[in-house]
């Protein structure tokens, strides 16, 4: 983790995974996992500017042969890539996301409205109350009760929103998917 608050955190994670039957990595670069990287097919997008750095990016691609798409955060209001991204559908072809434009800066952007074009662009008043914060499994996406212009937007693309109170944890910077902790293998 970036702050020395949460640097004891990374051994008991660590541990879990691996008695858990994970293959398991120790970085070598500074990065906060799902908060910066996010999988979107065969993809991983993966923010920098704030707490992640960019060089983990490079470690990404060798640990797991993917292609990396680095995305530069820079409203600090923004400061993890799933606060500013939300992975609606993450499977192969039929990739969907939604995102806030003015947390990142001009090319990222470019590449973001280059790759996924039919994205669903959310307002500031959703994006503040960590509405992109999300979980999604493709279908239901669970969001902050308070993103009411977002919770529209998923319905009219044919998501089933479902509306959570988390305004407790959004004061300490928190959202829905701060509260999970997705497993792939």
């Amino acid at each position: 983790f970036r702050f020395q608050e949460r640097s004891g955190e990374e051994g008991p994670f660590i541990d879990w995974f691996r008695t858990a039957g994970f293959d398991t990595r120790v970085p070598a670069e500074v990065n906060e996992g799902e908060g910066d990287f996010l999988l979107v097919g065969d993809v991983i997008l993966a923010g920098t500017g704030f707490r992640s750095d960019s060089t983990s990016h490079e470690e990404l691609v060798r640990i797991y042969g993917r292609e990396v798409v680095t995305l530069q955060l820079v409203n600090p209001s923004f400061y993890h890539l799933d606060t500013a991204i939300a992975v609606l559908d993450p499977t192969p072809g039929q990739e969907h996301i939604a995102y806030l434009p003015s947390a990142f800066d001009e090319a990222s952007v470019t590449l973001l409205q280059e790759r996924y074009p039919d994205a669903i662009i959310v307002n500031e008043t959703d994006a503040a109350v960590l509405g992109l914060n999300s979980f999604s499994d493709g279908y239901n996406v669970v969001i902050a009760s308070r993103a009411t212009d977002f919770e529209r937007q998923l319905r009219e693309h044919g998501y089933n929103p479902i509306g959570v109170d988390l305004s407790e944890l959004l004061l300490g910077g928190g959202g829905v998917k701060c509260c999970t902790l997705e497993l792939r293998r």
